[in-house]
């Protein structure tokens, strides 16, 4: 037969002696209406607000503080964007910059691969009858006479020459210097030698080059050119 005992018994009471339990709301308020000394009280109101405000700031510095982390994450992230977007753009500059490089050295060279050719046929163009050239060489030009240094030299030739006609000698040299590709054409020295035993007269000019205005530079195809 069992028997089950529904009344607490001095087990009971030796358990709960025994164990830690937690006071209940009724036996708090039978604590706190025993205590009758102000300066206590006011303790424990301290103490309680103290607890209240210490948690309030906690709870609020913890939610600050994920909020910061949340940012730096943000910041970290942008900044991470934005050196490769400076990386990017410094290799397209260096790129960039090298191509100009590349097509300025192929314009200067392009540009002087036109020089001669333009030279000789603005005089031939200019040279008149019973006129004919002897030499046509290119000076070198002195550094001193130069405004910079750095400035590439212009181009000087010299032209030695025969005409059986003074006035054949100056309108040469006129022609010349009304060419668009000539900066100056100079007068040089003039005197009578002699050509097969013919009396005629030597000159020399002095013609310094320059690149025409686009208006005078005409461009053809390269088949139209060979053909």
């Amino acid at each position: 037969m069992i028997r089950i005992n529904l009344l607490p018994g001095p087990q009971k009471r030796r358990g709960r002696r025994a164990g830690l339990s937690l006071p209940t709301m009724g036996e708090l308020s039978k604590l706190l209406g025993r205590i009758k000394d102000p300066l206590l009280i006011g303790v424990i109101a301290a103490w309680a607000v103290v607890g209240a405000v210490v948690a309030i700031l906690y709870f609020t510095q913890a939610a600050a503080l994920v909020d910061l982390k949340e940012q730096e994450r943000t910041v970290q992230n942008e900044a991470r964007r934005f050196r490769n977007v400076i990386a990017q753009k410094r290799r397209v500059s260096e790129s960039r910059d090298s191509l100009v490089a590349e097509l300025e050295a192929i314009r200067e060279i392009d540009a002087d691969r036109f020089v001669w050719p333009h030279i000789l046929e603005e005089v031939t163009k200019a040279l008149p009858d019973f006129t004919w050239l002897v030499s046509l060489e290119a000076i070198a030009t002195p550094l001193d006479e130069l405004a910079d240094s750095t400035a590439k030299p212009p181009v000087v030739f010299q032209i030695d020459g025969r005409t059986s006609d003074v006035s054949a000698y100056t309108r040469f040299v006129s022609q010349l210097a009304r060419s668009p590709w000539v900066r100056s054409a100079e007068f040089g020295a003039l005197q009578s030698v002699l050509e097969d035993e013919r009396p005629v007269q030597a000159f020399t000019v002095t013609v310094t080059y320059q690149t025409a205005d686009s208006a005078y530079i005409r461009a053809v195809p390269l088949q139209a050119s060979v053909r």
